[in-house]
């Protein structure tokens, strides 16, 4: 029994009493969101990690993907990364490995994954049809059900399906509508696949029995958008919004057929359109768990993306956004390093936490208010704790010089707070 099955006859699984319990959120409500789509509780049956829950009136999630490229196949520098970003506090990993080694890859990090991941079987998939010597639009439904099966029996909580691609949003692209077109890996294959054969996206075709075997292992389905923009030009155009509400028919077909189903976002999009993005994702699709990529705001940042998606997810998550994939300095540049990893996963951190700031007023702010207590207080052990990075703040203060002193190297002796504590004044509030 999947949970969402659980969920609508009433019963409390030991999954949902522990996500009520680290989340501090009641029971029955969360039992009543889950039953209605609005959270979904990641872990596959089969696989034994703690649930993670994804949705209304929970913290916002982060995510690092990961995996090789067929031109650098580390396996264990892939592992280090998983290992990096647990560190510095992902919620969960895809592994979106490419190559000859993404089977391997993908069997170290369950093994040694202590988050949920997340796959996307087409990768896989077009792995497998290579090494038949068959190209992708020799793709059969079968082909993929198969690699999906595997997936879900080694105990994947998520995957990406791009089964919200038609023809239909295709052909609006090949319009010429926009300038970068397709970006998405998943998504320009079934692109080349649908073109080739002429016929329907077979994902979109098949997609009941890709219902049936999530259902089996209770994976939860992550609606995949294989038009997202990946320009600020692009974004919000008719390819992505056909594409959104195809999404949403199937967030209900797979919510009637007992899976639980998140929807995937943009993408590159300016600022002002970011909330928008958000409340009609939330909508179209049932108010369905949205999970986005960035959003990145601008697209001339190379190098600095991180940046670009943090302020973005940042006022997607204010705005309902549940869930962030988090983008590194590598992005649009190269297969990220160890140190992308953390850049990438702190910088979504921020942003998740700015966010629910907004989303779950005071229940978030408590840190910052123990922060600014604490820097009241000048008690640097407990900024350093405090801190998403406690190494960088404590070594950045060492490095000042003055580590002994009780103000910092900005001021000196001329500290604001240190001065004013002299003086003995004391918060009340």
């Amino acid at each position: 029994m999947t949970q969402i099955e659980a969920a609508r006859k009433g019963i409390v699984t030991k999954e949902i009493e522990h996500v009520a319990r680290t989340e501090e959120v009641d029971v029955q409500e969360l039992l009543e969101n889950v039953a209605e789509g609005k959270v979904v509780i990641l872990k596959n049956l089969l696989h034994d990690i703690a649930p993670l829950g994804v949705g209304k009136g929970l913290r916002t999630k982060t995510n690092a993907n990961i995996g090789t490229s067929p031109e650098r196949m580390d396996i264990e520098g892939e592992i280090r990364k998983l290992k990096i970003a647990e560190k510095y506090g992902v919620d969960t990993v895809m592994d979106l490995s490419l190559g000859a080694v993404l089977n391997t890859v993908r069997n170290r990090v369950m093994a040694e994954s202590t988050v949920p991941v997340g796959t996307v079987p087409m990768y896989q998939m077009g792995f497998e049809l290579s090494r038949a010597r068959r190209r992708v639009e020799e793709m059969q439904i079968e082909d993929y059900l198969k690699c999906l099966e595997d997936q879900a029996k080694a105990g994947i909580d998520f995957v990406t399906v791009h089964a919200g691609l038609l023809k239909r949003s295709w052909d609006f692209v090949k319009t010429g509508i926009r300038i970068t077109d397709v970006v998405s890996r998943g998504g320009s294959m079934l692109c080349v696949w649908m073109e080739k054969n002429n016929a329907e996206n077979p994902l979109y075709t098949g997609y009941d029995k890709i219902l049936e075997i999530c259902n089996q292992y209770d994976v939860t389905i992550s609606l995949g958008d294989g038009l997202r923009p990946g320009s600020t030009h692009d974004a919000t155009d008719r390819p992505q919004i056909e594409e959104l509400v195809t999404l949403g028919e199937l967030g209900r077909r797979a919510r009637n057929a007992g899976v639980q189903v998140m929807i995937e976002g943009p993408g590159h999009v300016p600022l002002d359109q970011v909330t928008a993005n958000v409340q009609l994702e939330k909508r179209l699709c049932n108010d369905a768990p949205f999970y986005i990529l960035g959003p990145l705001v601008t697209d001339i940042a190379p190098g600095y993306d991180h940046i670009t998606s943090a302020i973005g997810g940042a006022l997607a998550a204010s705005a309902g956004a549940d869930y962030l994939c988090y983008v590194t300095p590598a992005e649009h540049l190269s297969l990220p390093t160890e140190e992308d990893v953390k850049q990438g996963v702190i910088a979504s951190r921020i942003a998740a936490h700015a966010g629910d700031m907004v989303k779950l007023g005071a229940k978030a702010r408590k840190l910052d208010d123990e922060m600014s207590r604490a820097r009241k207080k000048l008690d640097w052990d407990t900024m350093y704790r405090l801190s998403v990075d406690p190494e960088t703040a404590r070594r950045r203060r060492q490095e000042s010089g003055i580590s002994e002193k009780d103000y910092c190297s900005m001021c000196g002796e001329f500290c604001s707070v240190k001065n004013l504590n002299e003086l003995g004044w004391e918060y009340k509030g």
